[in-house]
């Protein structure tokens, strides 16, 4: 048994930096947890979360019934699953492509070109995406000269998933290679060097050491992604969207936000968001359970 006076002594400084941290997720993350009761109350500002009448499962069974409930979810879930086909990929593809470069200085101006959308404000993203997507934007004026229809992109509920996702592409896929770059890195070089003996080509290197030397960084990285796909962030989803898109693009973390902070349903929209909290915690749980069963690599 581990002797915790002895391990202080000997390791105070790590537990000194390890209040800040601890400190941050008692105080955003575990604390708030206790306004969860709010989903089960008819909740008002005035009686606070020991005054509020409590309903039960009554927000649950009004939004389970309601005319937004598959839509929601289905936008939800599309949205995510569009991003992961589409988005998981690319951030892989352009870490092993800047892998390839041997000009330094070619290769770093890539990487800073790559990387300068994600420190970008996200109201600046979604203000140049809205001016793009205008009726005489760069993109409408690109999709006009090859036969397509001049009219407000963004304005068009068909066209809002792709506009979505392509920018979402552009905003972190050089940033999210950042960390496919650091696990290349520690692919053993030798083993290259013996394929090429071997005659092994640069597409089967890729293939059969590249790949399998990250096989375990992107697994984990699959399992998180997969586990957040119904915690679609509402920021830019607001930001782009209009009554005239929700079909498409009106999703739960929007949906709560128009309940609790427009609406002052407080009750209703923490309930919602509860009930996409534990779709998160399942999908979490059962992608991990399947990387386990089939991979030696798993979060828990």
């Amino acid at each position: 048994m581990i002797n915790i006076r002895y391990d202080f002594k000997r390791n105070k400084m790590v537990y000194f930096l390890m209040i800040p941290v601890l400190a941050y997720f008692i105080i955003f993350s575990y604390i708030p947890m206790a306004g969860i009761v709010m989903g089960f109350q008819q909740f008002t500002p005035r009686g606070g979360i020991f005054g509020s009448p409590w309903v039960g499962l009554k927000h649950f069974r009004d939004f389970f019934s309601s005319i937004y409930f598959i839509r929601l979810l289905r936008n939800t879930f599309l949205l995510s699953l569009y991003d992961l086909l589409w988005g998981f990929p690319v951030p892989i593809i352009l870490a092993l492509l800047l892998n390839e470069v041997k000009n330094k200085s070619f290769k770093k101006t890539i990487q800073t070109i790559s990387y300068l959308p994600y420190f970008i404000s996200l109201v600046i993203i979604c203000g140049i995406v809205a001016d793009f997507t205008a009726s005489d934007g760069v993109i409408t004026e690109l999709v006009t000269s090859l036969g397509g229809k001049r009219e407000n992109l963004l304005g068009q509920a068909r066209y809002f998933r792709s506009i979505y996702i392509g920018s979402n592409i552009w905003q972190s896929a050089g940033f999210s290679s950042i960390i496919y770059l650091a696990a290349l890195s520690s692919v053993d070089q030798e083993i290259y060097d013996a394929a090429i003996v071997d005659g092994a080509g640069r597409l089967r290197q890729t293939w059969h050491i590249t790949l399998p030397g990250i096989a375990s960084t992107i697994i984990i990285l699959l399992i998180v992604r997969v586990g957040t796909m119904f915690a679609v962030g509402s920021e830019k989803i607001i930001l782009l969207y209009s009554p005239a898109t929700y079909e498409t693009a009106d999703i739960i973390s929007s949906f709560v936000y128009r309940k609790g902070l427009q609406e002052f349903n407080y009750g209703y929209s923490t309930a919602v968001n509860l009930f996409n909290s534990l779709i998160n915690t399942t999908f979490l749980l059962i992608t991990n359970k399947i990387s386990k069963t089939y991979s030696e690599t798993s979060l828990f």
